[in-house]
């Protein structure tokens, strides 16, 4: 029996819960890596603050692959809802491309959308290898997994942004991470039937403001590392 694939209103509505799901976390997480400008002490603690976070009430790391689990399932379901509507979106265009295109930031941002989520895909692999597991030569051979004691994030983070071409590497990812999250923000609003113009409005302004934070937040750590300010 060959499976029906989900209906397109289905899978945008999918695209949507997922992508907030991301986004909501992406914002969490930038919250996290600014603590590197308070210093190694602060950072790692927070690094190790989340390993133990809830305990005795979760086991050492519990919160964390909670986290991972829902992230995980979020990001298959995002691409794959993703997968098949670019797939078929292509079949119903037919063989001819349009001769003319929208113009303006939110058109051009739209039609990267399938191509900054390919690199962020890319990125998300990239890092946890580099940042969480350490896998070389990803990672450099300074790499340290955390202790049942301390953290080593701190030092890893600096290690891994001393090298110019993983510091140019991970801020040019923010730019297009930056790009999916402000479009993605008004493909939510369409997505989950917001109607109203103030509405969408809202939605646009708050999916730019995040993008633009994320962005300056999360480029200023491997730039600040490549001009000794983080060391």
């Amino acid at each position: 029996m060959k499976l029906k694939a989900p209906p397109s209103w289905a899978l945008k509505v999918t695209m949507a819960i997922t992508g907030s799901i991301w986004g909501i976390f992406v914002l969490i997480h930038l919250y996290g890596n600014l603590k590197v400008y308070q210093g190694a002490e602060k950072f790692d603690g927070y690094a190790f603050w989340l390993r133990h976070a809830f305990e005795p009430f979760f086991p050492e790391a519990g919160v964390l692959w909670i986290m991972r689990i829902v992230l995980v399932i979020a990001l298959v379901l995002h691409v794959g809802a993703a997968t098949i509507l670019y797939f078929r979106g292509r079949r119903f265009r037919g063989p001819h491309r349009a001769k003319k295109y929208r113009n303006g930031l939110q058109a051009v941002s739209a039609r990267l959308m399938p191509l900054t989520g390919v690199l962020i895909l890319a990125f998300i692999i990239i890092h946890i290898l580099d940042l969480t597991v350490g896998v070389q030569p990803i990672a450099t051979d300074q790499f340290q997994g955390p202790t049942a004691t301390e953290s080593t994030a701190y030092s890893n983070l600096v290690a891994s942004f001393s090298r110019p071409l993983v510091a140019a590497f991970y801020s040019l990812m923010m730019v297009f991470l930056a790009i999916h999250l402000a479009h993605g923000a008004k493909n939510i609003a369409v997505d989950l039937g917001a109607m109203g113009k103030r509405l969408r409005a809202g939605f646009v302004i708050v999916g730019a403001v995040a993008a633009i934070a994320i962005l300056i937040g999360n480029a200023s750590i491997p730039i600040a590392v490549q001009m000794g300010w983080i060391s």
